[in-house]
C-alpha cells in the first residue's frame, strides 16, 4: 500500500514537472502601449503627481520602471525607423522628418515625398515575429519614413486587436497608439473628434470626419493647479496653462491605456503577456521636441512582466529605442539578427554589457535644416553642431500654432526675454556643448570651455566620432542626393515579379530583388485582420480559386502576381498615396 502511494506521488511530481516545463516553452504574448511626445518628467510613477494616472501607476506597481531611457531623435518619424528596423535611422537615410509627406517649401528645392530604402537584408521587427509564429497588430500610426512591408502585420489599421488572432493558443504581439498626448493637442485648436465609439471601433461602425474647432479643452485639473514652468517657457499665466493642458492629456492617454488593459485582462491574459509602455519621445512643449536636450530625448519606459515579476524595482540602466526590437525578440525567445545595431537589454538573448553612452540625431525638421549628433553618458551631454552658423531656433510652422510658441516669440519680439529663455533664440551656436546633466538637468550651462571637464570632453568627443563612423552616418549626404540614390529615376523602385515553377501540383517561389520577401494568400481566405502567409516552401494549388504572391522589399513598391489554375497572371505594383499626387 505504501509502495503504490510513494508511486502515485512520483507519477504526480513528473506530472507537475512536466505541466510546468509545457507552460515555460509556451511563447510569450508582447502588447506595446505607446504615447506620443511625453517626457517622463511629468508622470506620477518618474516623481511628479500632478496628473492623476491610476493605469500607470498600477504598471509601475506591478512591473519595472526604467528611468533612464532615450529615443535616438526628438520627433516621430526617424525615432519609429529606429523602432521598426533596430537600426539607429540616420545610418540608413532615415534622419530626417518626414520623407513620406513634404512641405511645399521643400518640393520647391527637389525634396520629394520619398520612402528611405532600409539594407536589403533589413526586416520590420514585426515582420520577424511573424515568421516566428506571431499575430502582430499595429493600432494605428506607421510612419517608419517608408510604407510599411506588407509582410510585417497581420492588420495595421484602427481596428487591429490581438482579439482577432485566428485562435487563443497563438501567440500575439500588437501596438497600440495614443495620440491624445501630442503636440498638436497643444495647439489653439483641436481636432474635434466623436465620442461614444469603443476602442478599437467595430469595423461596422463608420468612422466620422472630426473638423478643426477652436479649442475648449475641458481641463481635468484644477483650473488653479500650482504648476513649476521649465525654466526655458513663459513664467507667466500662458506658461501655466500650456503645463495644465499637457497633465490634463496625460490624463486622457491614461485612461486610454486603462482600456486597453481592462481588454487584457478580461480576455484572461494579464499574465501571459509583458507589457509595455513607453512614449515615442520627448515632451511637446518648446525646446523639447525635436531637440536633444533630455526633453527631448528622455523617454518613460515602464515594463511590466507576468505575474509581476521583479514588481516595484526601479532600473537606472541606459536604454535606447535601438535596443527595442533586439529586446522585443529576445523576449519572445528569437535570436536578433546580426545587422541591428542595438542591445537587448532584457529576455533569453540580454546582452551581458550594460550600454555605456545613449545617441541620438537632429537633422532636417519639416522645412528647417539642420544637423546636431547627440552622445550622452550617465552625468554627461555633448553635442557636435555641424552648422554653428544656423541658430539655434529655426521656425516651424507646425509648432507656432501652440499659444505657447506663440507667447515665447512675442516676448522676444518685444525684448521681454530672460537670459535663460533668451538662449534658445541666439543666432549662433558653439560647435560643441556640454552639460552636466545632474547638475544642470534643463542643459542651460555649456561648461566645454571649462578645463576641470576636459577629460570627460575628450572621451565623449572621441564617441561621437566612433559611433558616426561606425554606422556610416548619412547626415553629411544632401537630401536630394539620398532620394536620387532611393529613386534612381525619380520614383519609387520596383520589386521584381518573383520566379514561379509549377511541379506536382504545388507552387514553387524563388525571390529575384536582393532582399525581397515572399507571401502568399488564396482570395477565398482573404481577409482585413489575416494577413499575408510567409512563403516556406512549395504552396498548393486550389482549384477554382486565386492563389496571390507577393513580393516586397523595404522602400521599394510591392509586387503582387497572381495564380489561377496554373496560369501566372500579369504582375501588378499597387500605387501607393504618392502615385495620386
Amino acid at each position: 500500500m505504501q509502495k503504490s502511494k510513494f508511486h502515485l506521488l512520483v507519477l504526480s511530481m513528473l506530472f507537475l514537472m512536466a505541466c510546468k516545463t509545457v507552460q515555460e516553452k509556451k511563447p510569450i504574448n508582447i502588447l506595446w502601449l505607446v504615447a506620443e511626445d511625453l517626457s517622463p518628467y511629468y508622470l506620477n510613477a518618474f516623481g511628479d503627481p500632478r496628473a492623476p494616472t491610476p493605469n500607470l501607476d498600477r504598471l509601475a506597481r506591478e512591473g519595472v520602471v526604467y528611468t533612464h531611457n532615450f529615443s535616438v531623435s526628438g520627433v516621430c518619424s526617424p525615432s519609429r525607423a529606429c523602432l521598426a528596423t533596430g537600426l539607429y535611422p540616420n545610418s540608413f537615410g532615415a534622419q530626417n522628418m518626414r520623407t513620406l509627406n513634404q512641405q511645399p517649401a521643400n518640393r520647391g528645392v527637389g525634396i520629394i515625398d520619398y520612402q528611405v530604402v532600409p539594407p536589403p537584408e533589413v526586416k520590420m521587427v514585426s515582420e520577424i515575429m511573424r515568421e516566428n509564429g506571431y499575430y502582430t497588430t499595429n493600432n494605428a500610426k506607421e510612419d517608419y519614413q517608408f510604407f510599411k512591408s506588407e509582410l510585417a502585420w497581420d492588420e495595421s489599421s484602427v481596428y487591429a486587436h490581438w482579439r482577432n488572432r485566428p485562435n487563443q493558443e497563438t501567440p500575439f504581439f500588437s501596438v497600440f497608439n495614443f495620440g491624445v498626448t501630442h503636440e498638436s493637442n497643444m495647439w489653439n485648436y483641436k481636432k474635434q473628434l466623436f465620442d461614444g465609439d469603443e476602442f478599437p471601433p467595430h469595423r461596422n461602425i463608420k468612422k466620422r470626419k472630426g473638423k478643426n474647432v477652436k479649442s475648449n479643452v475641458t481641463l481635468l485639473v484644477p483650473e488653479d493647479l500650482k504648476v513649476e514652468v521649465p525654466p526655458y517657457l513663459p513664467q507667466n499665466e500662458i506658461g501655466k496653462n500650456a503645463m495644465r493642458r499637457m497633465y490634463t492629456n496625460i490624463i486622457r492617454m491614461d485612461r486610454g491605456v486603462g482600456i486597453i488593459l481592462d481588454q487584457l485582462e478580461k480576455d484572461g491574459l494579464l499574465d501571459q503577456t509583458i507589457v509595455v509602455w513607453y512614449s515615442d519621445h520627448g515632451g511637446p512643449l518648446p525646446r523639447q521636441k525635436r531637440l536633444l536636450y533630455d526633453s527631448g530625448l528622455r523617454v518613460p519606459l515602464i515594463i511590466r512582466y507576468p505575474n509581476k515579476q521583479r514588481a516595484g524595482e526601479r532600473d537606472d540602466r541606459l536604454t535606447s529605442f535601438v535596443d527595442f526590437p533586439p529586446t522585443l525578440l529576445s523576449m519572445a525567445g528569437i535570436a536578433p539578427p546580426s545587422y541591428m545595431q542595438g542591445l537587448a537589454f532584457e529576455g533569453k538573448f540580454k546582452s551581458e554589457k550594460p550600454r555605456t553612452f545613449i545617441h541620438g540625431h537632429a537633422d532636417r525638421f519639416d522645412e528647417s535644416v539642420d544637423m546636431i549628433r547627440a552622445v550622452r553618458n550617465r552625468k554627461f551631454k555633448y553635442l557636435k553642431n555641424f552648422h554653428p552658423n544656423r541658430p539655434y531656433y529655426l521656425p516651424l510652422a507646425y509648432r507656432e500654432q501652440m499659444e505657447v510658441m506663440q507667447e515665447l516669440l512675442r516676448l522676444r519680439d518685444a525684448g521681454e526675454l530672460n537670459k535663460v529663455q533668451a538662449q534658445w533664440f541666439r543666432q549662433s551656436k558653439e560647435v560643441e556643448e556640454l552639460f552636466d546633466i545632474q547638475n544642470d538637468p534643463h542643459e542651460l550651462n555649456n561648461i566645454v570651455n571649462d578645463p576641470a571637464y576636459a577629460t570627460v570632453l575628450d572621451r565623449l568627443r572621441e564617441e561621437c566620432d566612433r559611433w558616426m563612423k561606425s554606422i556610416d552616418d548619412k547626415g553629411f549626404i544632401n537630401e536630394v542626393d539620398l532620394i536620387m540614390d532611393f529613386y534612381p529615376n525619380g520614383k519609387a523602385q520596383l520589386t521584381t515579379a518573383p520566379k514561379i515553377e509549377f511541379k506536382d501540383e504545388k507552387v514553387s517561389v524563388s525571390a529575384t530583388t536582393p532582399g525581397t520577401q515572399i507571401g502568399y494568400r488564396y482570395i477565398s481566405e482573404k481577409a482585413p485582420y489575416r494577413g499575408w502567409k510567409h512563403y516556406t516552401g512549395p504552396i498548393e494549388q486550389k482549384a477554382n480559386d486565386t492563389l496571390e504572391i507577393i513580393a516586397h522589399r523595404l522602400g521599394f513598391k510591392y509586387a503582387i502576381t497572381p495564380v489561377v489554375d496554373g496560369i501566372i497572371k500579369k504582375t501588378i505594383h499597387p500605387p501607393n498615396r504618392h502615385d495620386k499626387k
